[in-house]
């Protein structure tokens, strides 16, 4: 593996990134939705069905950031998550979807299904997505492995 692949994909995945949260900003511009951010629209998509206290937002992937508190009091705040205290641990607050909360993830879904479609359109086919997930998840193994293993004693090692 040349280095020079290597940094060229990790700059590729950190671009993508932002492109792909502009263009859900764009979106949410695009209907008036001043009372979210596009981080905070991701979030909750990703909160679904399920009811989490913040910590299970981070450990399921669901939020990367470090200001998840942040964002989740705005999105109380804002009427698009409900939280309440554990009745098993009254430390603990859990936060699910309101009615606007569902709408908006709603909008999110068929905005996702609006681009999957397109992107038959621009040649990028089911199966190039597939083999680009399954190496981006091997990379996410291989930095998983780094830091269980740390980073030098892994590197030397793999």
């Amino acid at each position: 593996m040349e280095t020079r692949d290597y940094l060229d994909t990790i700059n590729l995945i950190e671009r993508l990134h932002r492109q792909f949260l502009e263009v859900v900003k764009t979106e949410l511009d695009r209907h008036n939705m001043a009372d979210i951010n596009n981080v905070q629209a991701l979030i909750l998509f990703n909160i679904g069905a399920d009811e989490l206290t913040v910590g299970e937002l981070t450990n399921r992937g669901y939020y990367l950031g470090s200001n998840v508190s942040y964002n989740v009091r705005k999105m109380v705040e804002n009427g698009y998550l409900l939280q309440e205290r554990s009745a098993h641990d009254r430390r603990s607050i859990r936060v699910r979807l309101s009615e606007k909360g569902l709408n908006l993830r709603k909008f999110i879904s068929e905005m996702f299904d609006r681009q999957a479609a397109a992107l038959g359109k621009v040649d990028v086919e089911a199966n190039d997505l597939r083999v680009a997930a399954d190496a981006y998840r091997g990379l996410e193994r291989f930095w998983i492995d780094l830091l269980n293993f740390n980073l030098r004693g892994a590197a030397s090692g793999l």
